[in-house]
Order: structure tokens, then C-alpha cells, then sequence
């Protein structure tokens, strides 16, 4: 506890944590919104299931933190490629998730919609993506904890700021008690944002319940 005071005391730990606040959500924001379409465009069309899940899958064999050398490669050791490496974290539960509730709504959900006669729009705001929203929220709660895992690595890559950056300098300095305080946030904010998503998912599918009795 006194480590941590004296990091916020002389305003260490804000700073650092704010930088990664800032890293991981900016990629989880984008993470999100790309593991979503693609689980549409895959989940909703044999052509795009065709051409989208099969590289998913591929990405989904090879472990995130293989691709950082790769990454430096092609976007250098800036922010674009620790953002892009967590991004791709991120995508592959969301899509993984998405894509499979897309694929087990239920068929007479399919033939009621074709019967009233609903558009391709309509179907997929009124049907499709209530029907993938339980396995969306099981993919954004693995999402919010993939980041912070992917946030722990990429932060160690030439990183000048945020709390990965914060434990490689006391690594270097045989600061252990730093090194703690670190790995504390990281594991409080997990623990946060997961209760987060958990709150926002009893909510969003509170009908699903009062539908079941």
C-alpha cells in the first residue's frame, strides 16, 4: 500500500494508468466493432462465411503474441502497433461468439421472419442480432480480459508510458513492489471491466428472462 500511495502521491500511477485506459479501450472499441461485422457478414451469408471464417480461424490457431515481430515489421514499434496487436485479440472471441449465435437462432424464428415478409434490414435488427446478443456478450466479456492480457505484452514492447512501461522500469531497477502494484491494476480493472459487461448483459437480455417465465 505504501508503494502505491507514494505512485500516486507523485502522480506515476495515474498518468501510466490513463495511457493504458486509453490504449486498450481505443483497441477495444475497434476490436469489437470489426469481430462484430465480421460475425454478420460470415454468419449471414455463405458467401462471406466462406471468405471470413476461415481466416478467423487461422488467426485463432496462432497466439497473438507470435504476431508482435511481424507487427514491428510492418506498422513499427508505435502506438499503431500495439494497438492493432490487441485489436486482434479482441476480434477473434467477439467474432468466435457472435458468429455462433448467429448460427443458432432458431429456424423458426428464420421462417417467421420470411413469412411476415421482414427486409434483409429488418431481419437482422429484429431477429438476427437479438438472437447472437447472448453469445455477443460471452465474446466481449473474453474480449475485455484478452485486451489487458494483450495490453501486459505490448506495453513492455518500447513503450514510454502506461503500466506495463511502469513495470519494466522497476524491473529494470529491481523494484519489486512496483512490479506488484502493476499487476494489481492490471487485474482489479479486468476484474472491472468484466463486472461492467456482466451488468450490461443482465439488462440487455432482462426479456429473455421474463420470456422464460
Amino acid at each position: 500500500m505504501g508503494t502505491a500511495g507514494e505512485l500516486i502521491a507523485d502522480g506515476r500511477l495515474q498518468s501510466n494508468l490513463l495511457a493504458s485506459l486509453q490504449r486498450a479501450g481505443t483497441a477495444l472499441v475497434l476490436g469489437v466493432a470489426a469481430g462484430l461485422v465480421l460475425a454478420l457478414i460470415a454468419g449471414l451469408s455463405r458467401v462471406g462465411e466462406a471468405l471470413v471464417d476461415g481466416p478467423i480461424q487461422i488467426k485463432r490457431a496462432i497466439p497473438t503474441v507470435a504476431l508482435i515481430p511481424l507487427a514491428i515489421l510492418w506498422f513499427g514499434i508505435g502506438e499503431q502497433m500495439k494497438i492493432i496487436i490487441i485489436l486482434a485479440s479482441v476480434l477473434v472471441p467477439i467474432y468466435l461468439n457472435t458468429y455462433a449465435g448467429l448460427r443458432g437462432i432458431d429456424e423458426r424464428y428464420v421462417e417467421l421472419a420470411e413469412t411476415v415478409g421482414l427486409s434483409r434490414y429488418q431481419f437482422i435488427r429484429r431477429v438476427a442480432l437479438p438472437g447472437a446478443l447472448p453469445g455477443f456478450f460471452t465474446g466481449l466479456r473474453l474480449g475485455v480480459t484478452m485486451s489487458w492480457l494483450a495490453l501486459a505484452v505490448v506495453e513492455q514492447v518500447n513503450a514510454t508510458s502506461g503500466i506495463g512501461y511502469l513495470m519494466t522500469q522497476a524491473r529494470t531497477y529491481g523494484q519489486t513492489e512496483i512490479i506488484v502494484v502493476g499487476l494489481v491494476v492490471y487485474g482489479i480493472f479486468g476484474l472491472a471491466g468484466d463486472t461492467l459487461v456482466r451488468t450490461v448483459e443482465r439488462r440487455s437480455l432482462a426479456w429473455r428472462r421474463t420470456l422464460g417465465g
